[in-house]
C-alpha cells in the first residue's frame, strides 16, 4: 500500500505500524504525526496515511521544510491551498494578521497592498517589530512572511488603492480581503470589486474596536459572494481604541472565511 512520509509517497506492506516505519526511516524521530495528529502510541498504518517524522530541535532540509510546516494540517488541504492566490487590501492590524495566518496555512500566493509605513503606534496590534519602524508595511510584512514560510509567493503593491488601480492590483486573486481602517476606503473597495469582479468572493470586516466580548465578533454573509466579519458596530473612537485581541479575532475570522471558501465551504 502507499503512504506519504513528509509528503513523499512510499510503498509499505499491509500490517506495517507507525513505530516500525519510524525505526526504518528515522529512528531518532521523537515527534510522530499521523494525518495531522501527534501520536505517542504505536498504530497500524493504512492506505494514504500522511506521516510526518520530526526530531525536536533539528533544522530540516529545504526539501523537508514545507512538509514539516504543514504537518498538523488535515491531509488533502495543502494541495488545494497552494494553488490559490489571495489579495489583501491593507496590511495593518487586520491585514498583517490575516496574511500571517494564511502563510502558515500554506496559501500559494498572496498579494498585499498598502501605502503606509510602520510606525510606533502600530505595534500594539500589528504584526511588525520595532526594528521595522519606518519601512513600508508591504516590505516589512513580506520579510516577516518569508521568515515564517518561504514557500509562499508574495507580491506587493506599495501605494494607495483606488477605483482605477484596484482591479489591476487584484485581478489575479481568487479571493479578495478588505482590511482597511478608513470607512471611505472600505466603501470604495467594496463598490469597485462588486462592479469589476461580481463573482469574486470578498471578505470584509467591520466592528472590532475596544475590549468588548469576543463572542460578539462573528462571520456572516451579507450579499452574493460577500462576507463580513466583526460585530458590525464597534468602531474606533475617542475612549474606544484598537487593541490586539479583538482586532486579531476579527482578522482570524477573515482568514478562516478565506480558507473555507477555498475549500468549497460556506464561511
Amino acid at each position: 500500500m502507499q503512504i506519504f512520509v513528509n509528503e513523499q509517497p512510499i510503498d509499505t506492506s499491509e500490517g506495517d505500524t507507525l513505530f516500525a516505519l519510524r525505526d526504518r526511516i528515522k529512528p531518532d524521530a521523537d515527534v510522530l504525526i499521523r494525518n495531522g495528529f501527534p501520536l505517542r502510541d504505536d498504530a497500524p498504518l493504512t492506505e494514504n496515511d500522511h506521516i510526518v517524522l520530526i526530531r525536536r530541535g533539528e533544522t530540516p532540509s529545504a526539501d523537508e521544510l514545507e512538509a514539516l510546516l504543514l504537518s498538523r494540517h488535515t491531509p488533502g488541504v495543502h494541495q488545494r491551498l497552494r494553488q490559490a492566490t489571495v489579495g489583501i487590501a491593507g496590511v495593518g492590524g487586520l491585514g498583517s494578521a490575516i496574511a500571517i495566518a494564511l502563510a502558515r496555512c500554506g496559501i500559494g500566493r498572496l498579494i498585499i497592498a498598502d501605502f503606509d509605513v510602520v510606525e510606533p503606534s502600530n505595534l500594539n496590534r500589528q504584526q511588525y517589530f520595532i526594528n521595522q519602524i519606518g519601512l513600508p508595511k508591504v516590505d516589512a510584512l513580506r520579510e516577516n512572511l518569508r521568515r515564517i514560510n518561504p514557500y509562499v509567493k508574495v507580491a506587493v503593491f506599495y501605494g494607495r488603492l483606488d477605483a482605477a488601480n484596484l482591479p489591476q492590483a487584484f485581478g489575479s486573486a481568487d479571493i479578495i480581503v478588505e482590511a482597511f481602517d478608513d470607512a471611505g476606503q472600505k466603501a470604495m473597495l467594496v463598490e469597485t470589486i462588486r462592479q469589476h469582479f461580481p463573482q469574486r468572493p470578498l471578505v470584509a470586516a467591520s466592528g472590532m474596536a475596544g475590549y468588548g466580548t469576543a463572542n460578539s465578533v462573528v462571520t456572516r454573509r451579507v450579499g452574493n459572494n460577500f462576507y463580513l466579519c466583526g460585530d458590525g458596530e464597534t468602531a474606533a473612537a475617542p475612549g474606544c481604541g484598537l487593541m490586539a485581541p479583538r482586532v486579531g479575532i476579527a482578522a482570524h475570522h477573515q482568514a478562516n472565511a478565506v480558507l473555507r471558501l477555498l475549500l468549497g465551504e460556506e464561511p
